[in-house]
């Protein structure tokens, strides 16, 4: 019940047909399909804002085989993105989950189109990871458009704001034709024309809403899907933690929320869906299950309200759980932005590890990867390369050409100062090689042989030790104007700049066991009844792999999809249809 001020009272009960725990990409796809069919939702979020990881992501989805890519003309046959995944997954490639994402991924993508007001763009020139059989060049990737915030209404100040050390003012830069204009600002007039209009967009959007409302990357995807599941008559609570499920005679029939004006049970007839973000702040999992990623010393880029909930009271309920998979962080290098009051953000490098001008060095001064290669892949490569029972931790060192045109971690390109980054501590610098090494506490000799032999390479457009620039997507990280390897060049003026990496991620691979429908397995191999697992609440059908950007909200909103069809009673391709009253 609610009280005559409209809170409500402290033994509120309500009932719906679908409860959806988390608010990301995943969980807002469930939510979204369940809904179309005509089902009664509610999506409950622990934070004050909406979005969840997805909203501070790039919001690419792996789809092979997608509509846009179709439309071009790009119809690769249908196995080989699973001829790629066998190559990449090793025996993982036996999940029976994998064969159904490959076959409703493409119907999610124009699902949403049709019937959720979602306008996409492409990937086609995106190619996967690596260079196996069956990879893909491209083709295989999608995205939301930019969208303007002002049409969530008042829901726009509802919607997690993009990474603030991270984004330009609170604008997130995308797609990559926009960020390419900023890179090129000081180099072409129709660049630097571009930025001043999106500059000066930015700050009337500040001035007048109190956010910027050009949304791209996951903030566009998200509010997307806000906007489709409002006008579905989906119900969104906000500040809204789940403590714990109810079930009764076996079955999951709902859970209970911690709201401000105290609990709340909410009722789920058809079922709950848990999307609440995977365990990258939970510090006792993240020693059981990543301590080869820094265990409690494990910095993610995801919202710091991750902290498990989900798998914790799935596996309290009965459920199973997996965290054998070859990783169980979706790892990426992060750097420790401080904050003006005593804490820390956590900057996922990205993008401008590829570029030229830049390289990677452990504290020994020796490099250990190709820089250009995935986030992934590159922390990997520091984990492998660090003495057992060291923590894993490199250098990017950028020289002030690099720097002053790529920028470095948190530190933006010209014309933005670099004073309060070197104040700090974040940035270190050194007129000469030398000098930077003494400021990282690495070797000057070493550091200065490294550069030295880098360089040689670099100036003809090889890379002899790592091959960096030679694979498509390293190529495609890079500067396409720059040559002979878009990838690669000298290190040569000073002065020279480091940011430290230390092991981070953008979310999390292990979860909680399911089946081809999304449905949450208990400790002997059957369903729940009434609970299904989606996004990162569920463990990665890629069994901790990473080949390609894009597999985490990729089969994240293929399973949401597929939850919501099966809460709803539809057919779902490849998924033998059970009565789920």
């Amino acid at each position: 019940m609610k009280r005559q001020d409209g809170q409500v009272s402290q033994s509120h009960v309500t009932q719906c047909d679908v409860l959806v725990i988390g608010s990301g990409a995943a969980g807002l796809t469930a939510a979204v399909t369940a809904a179309h069919f005509g089902l009664k939702v509610i999506v409950a979020e622990k934070a004050a804002v909406f979005g969840g990881t997805t909203a501070w992501s790039g919001g690419w989805l792996w789809i092979p085989r997608n509509p846009l890519a179709r439309a071009a003309g790009i119809d690769e046959p249908a196995e080989e993105p699973m001829r790629y995944l066998q190559g990449e997954l090793g025996n993982r490639a036996g999940d029976p989950r994998l064969p159904v994402f490959l076959q409703n991924g493409p119907e999610m993508v124009q699902f949403l189109q049709d019937h959720a007001g979602m306008r996409w763009i492409d990937g086609n020139k995106v190619p996967d990871f690596h260079e196996t059989p069956g990879a893909g060049k491209g083709g295989r990737s999608v995205s939301a458009l930019p969208y303007d915030g002002r049409a969530l209404g008042a829901w726009i100040h509802k919607l997690r704001p993009p990474l603030d050390v991270a984004s330009l003012w609170g604008s997130g830069l995308g797609p990559a034709v926009d960020m390419r204009h900023f890179f090129d600002a000081t180099r072409k007039p129709a660049s630097a024309l571009h930025v001043v209009k999106r500059v000066l967009g930015i700050w009337h959007d500040r001035l007048r809403y109190g956010r910027p409302m050009r949304l791209a990357n996951g903030n566009a995807l998200v509010a997307r899907l806000m906007r489709a599941a409002l006008d579905l008559g989906v119900t969104l609570i906000d500040s809204a933690p789940a403590t714990g499920l109810i079930r009764e005679g076996g079955r999951v029939t709902g859970a209970r929320l911690s709201t401000p004006s105290g609990e709340t049970v909410i009722y789920a007839a058809r079922g709950v869906v848990l999307a609440s973000g995977g365990f990258p702040h939970d510090p006792d999992r993240l020693e059981d299950w990543a301590a080869n990623a820094g265990g409690r010393a494990h910095h993610s880029a995801a919202p710091d309200t991750n902290r498990g909930d989900g798998l914790r009271m799935a596996e309290a309920a009965g459920a199973a759980s997996d965290g054998s998979l070859a990783w169980n962080v979706a790892m990426a290098p992060v750097s420790r932005v401080p904050r003006g009051d005593g804490t820390f953000a956590n900057f996922p490098h990205l993008i401008e590890r590829a570029k030229p001008g830049i390289i990677a060095v452990l504290p020994d001064g020796r490099r250990f990867v190709s820089e250009a290669d995935s986030y992934h892949g590159f922390m990997q490569a520091l984990i492998e390369a660090t003495p057992k029972g060291q923590y894993p931790t490199c250098w990017l060192i950028a020289d002030h050409k690099a720097q002053r045109r790529w920028g470095l971690g948190w530190t933006k390109p010209f014309p933005f100062p670099l004073g309060r980054a070197v104040q700090s501590g974040y940035l270190k610098w050194g007129r000469s090689v030398a000098d930077l090494a003494r400021a990282c506490d690495i070797a000057p000799a070493a550091l200065e042989a490294t550069i030295a032999r880098f360089n040689d390479g670099a100036a003809q457009g090889h890379d002899p030790e790592f091959h960096r620039g030679e694979s498509a997507y390293n190529r495609v990280q890079g500067d396409f104007d720059h040559g002979p390897n878009p990838s690669l060049a000298p290190l040569k003026r000073g002065p020279f700049y480091a940011v430290q990496i230390v092991p981070g991620s953008l979310g999390t691979f292990g979860g909680l066991k399911t089946d081809t429908a999304a449905r949450v397995l208990d400790v002997s191999g059957a369903p729940i009844p009434g609970l299904f697992a989606v996004g990162a609440d569920m463990a990665s059908i890629m069994g901790g792999n990473y080949p390609a950007g894009g597999i985490t909200l990729g089969p994240g909103m293929t399973f949401g999809h597929i939850a919501g069809r099966i809460l709803a009673g539809q057919p779902v391709s490849g998924v033998t249809q059970e009565e789920n009253p």
